[in-house]
């Protein structure tokens, strides 16, 4: 077994209001916990790995396939590989939640 303090992680803005921190990495998946401040966006993009995720706290939207899903707390999704999509939040709190990749994720390549 790995253990991964959240003191050895680090926090990285992906995009303006958009923070990402890369928790647990294996050989088959990632962990990765975001916080998405209000306003801010993800903008679209696709990659390879399926992507489960959670949401803690907050709501927002995601956009796939012409499609609007707003998640909420306690709410999960799941993106197959290669899906296009997008999310942004447009409410007043923070959004935060936790994703899972596999294969695992490094930062993504949207990132500035």
């Amino acid at each position: 077994m790995e253990e991964v303090p959240q003191a050895a992680c680090e926090t990285v803005e992906a995009v303006e209001g958009v923070h990402l921190t890369q928790l647990a990495v294996g050989e088959r998946m990632s962990v990765q916990q975001f916080h998405i401040e209000p306003g801010a966006a993800v903008p679209e993009h696709s990659h390879h790995h399926e992507q489960v995720g959670y949401v803690a706290k907050g709501t927002f939207t995601f956009h796939v396939d012409g499609e609007e899903y707003v998640i909420g707390p306690g709410d999960s999704y799941v993106i197959p590989g290669g899906e296009p999509h997008e999310a942004r939040n447009d409410g007043e709190e923070p959004v935060s939640g936790i994703d899972v990749f596999s294969p695992p994720r490094a930062n993504p390549d949207w990132q500035d």
